[in-house]
């Protein structure tokens, strides 16, 4: 447990526990086509009237 403690030690692995992290967020983001296609369903969910989205949750 001591070689953590050391900072000689504890920077680097901090810096490689954050850039893999940062990896997997990007990874994740641009990742699934299936994920982003979803999300533009849900883009204009504000501009719905509010029958169409009655009539869209008794179909679905």
């Amino acid at each position: 447990m001591e070689w953590f403690a050391d900072p000689e030690n504890a920077r680097p692995l901090g810096l490689l526990i954050f850039f893999i992290t940062f990896c997997l967020i990007v990874f994740w983001v641009y990742g699934s086509r299936k994920r982003g296609a979803k999300l533009e369903e849900y883009k204009n969910i504000p501009f719905l009237d509010d029958d169409e989205v009655k009539k869209d949750k008794s179909n679905g």
